[in-house]
């Protein structure tokens, strides 16, 4: 277990956004508010980890033939009680992410780590793993929702930033999160190009 190469993963060389191109309808749906991003992420962040955790060590027990009916049980159990709890405590971000909360059952970052990485590894680089891909993967909607909120609606967290005539409100449409995303792939895909010239 390696767990300075499992953040350096998480958050840049496999990160789940820009570098494996997983949960992308959710991240360019959801990204329009930093409250939603950091509702998603965390929410993300919390079921990938638990998740992760609970199908390493039930790894040896369960039947091949029947794993990923498993991943799916034990993932959708996690996001009911984050769902429930996101309903009981903060409801106005459960309404506002609406759907996508109960869509993480079928997210791909979460199954393909489940497939990938906890299936075959012990529960501590489980746990580590969920962390670090988790945090990817917040990291990436809290600059999307920075950039599009602020940019788009000239806002933060709800509070006016740049006068209302201003901002460039195509970022905040659905075309605004492709546009913010291409550039943010495009620009980790350029990094990562230059990290491997270097070696």
């Amino acid at each position: 277990m390696n767990i300075g190469k499992q953040f350096k993963e998480g958050l840049l060389t496999q990160n789940p956004v820009l570098v494996q191109m997983l949960g992308l309808c959710s991240t360019m749906a959801i990204t329009t508010s930093i409250m939603n991003g950091l509702g998603m992420g965390v929410s993300v962040l919390i079921i990938l980890t638990a998740s992760n955790v609970v199908i390493s060590a039930i790894r040896k027990i369960v039947p091949d033939k029947i794993r990923i009916a498993m991943f799916i049980v034990v993932i959708a159990g996690f996001v009911t009680c984050v769902d429930l709890l996101l309903q009981a405590f903060v409801p106005a971000i459960a309404e506002s992410l609406g759907v996508f909360i109960p869509l993480i059952v079928v997210n791909c970052i979460i199954l393909g780590r489940a497939e990938a990485f906890s299936y075959k590894n012990g529960i501590g680089a489980s746990f580590f793993d969920g962390i670090f891909q988790g945090l990817g993967y917040t990291a990436v909607l809290f600059v999307m929702c920075f950039i599009r909120e602020l940019l788009g609606a000239g806002t933060l967290a709800g509070f006016r930033i740049i006068p209302e005539q201003f901002p460039i409100g195509i970022l905040t449409l659905p075309v605004g999160g492709f546009l913010v995303l291409g550039c943010l792939i495009a620009a980790m895909q350029w990094a990562l190009s230059k990290t491997k010239e270097g070696k």
